[in-house]
């Protein structure tokens, strides 16, 4: 998911930059109106944190040209406490409003909420919607079939554990499978074909693990 973040406050910005990295979601940081404006222009951005009073043009400002042509979500920060004020941001197309000052981990809540996240797992370039049982490179669609998609499932309840094939056939296949095991390694080797070889790695005499390089 792509983030872009605007606030003049440097400070703020890399605080959040940090909280929502952590968390797999590609930001963009403007430190105006303008700025921000470009940002979007030039990126894919699913969800724009703006804050209210900035330089050049506000946050309500960026709000209203971001939504007259997109269905981005917006969320507006502000220190501005009266009702009024939540309103106008209201009005204006917002979709959330957060008070400064905040807690980043409510932040990070509103915002997968505002996404609709909680049933959706990212890991470096991939997003994977348990719901919706699809998993995306790059955000697009692998097309994963129903085992390949349970194998991913299944790592990611057991990230950084090592899992052997006995443990994959009882949870994938079912513990009334008694196939050949080495259907485990056929279709890992073809869901890594579809998410990079990286991801799932073989230790050898033991089993597969998911990993993430990156963190």
């Amino acid at each position: 998911m792509n983030l872009l973040l605007a606030d003049d406050e440097p400070l703020m910005l890399n605080i959040l930059k940090s909280y929502f990295s952590k968390e797999g979601f590609t930001t963009f940081l403007a430190q105006d109106g303008e700025e921000a404006l470009d940002l979007f222009y030039n990126n894919k951005v699913d969800l724009a944190i703006l804050d209210w009073m900035m330089p050049k043009l506000t946050g309500v400002e960026v709000c209203q040209l971001i939504k007259k042509q997109s269905q981005t979500k917006v969320l507006l920060l502000t220190a501005k406490g009266e009702q009024e004020d939540e309103f106008f941001a209201l009005q204006s197309g917002a979709d959330d409003y957060v008070r400064k000052p905040f807690d980043p981990r409510i932040l990070l809540l509103r915002t997968k909420k505002l996404l609709k996240m909680a049933s959706k797992v990212t890991i470096g370039d991939l997003m994977i919607d348990l719901e919706g049982q699809k998993v995306y490179r790059h955000g697009e669609d692998v097309f994963a079939t129903n085992k390949e998609f349970q194998l991913m499932k299944y790592f990611i309840e057991n990230k950084g554990l090592i899992v052997t094939r006995k443990m994959l056939l009882d949870h994938v296949w079912g513990f009334d499978y008694f196939g050949e095991e080495r259907t485990v390694d056929t279709h890992i080797r073809r869901l890594r074909e579809k998410i990079g070889e990286h991801y799932i790695k073989t230790h050898r005499g033991m089993g597969y693990c998911l990993e993430n390089s990156d963190e």
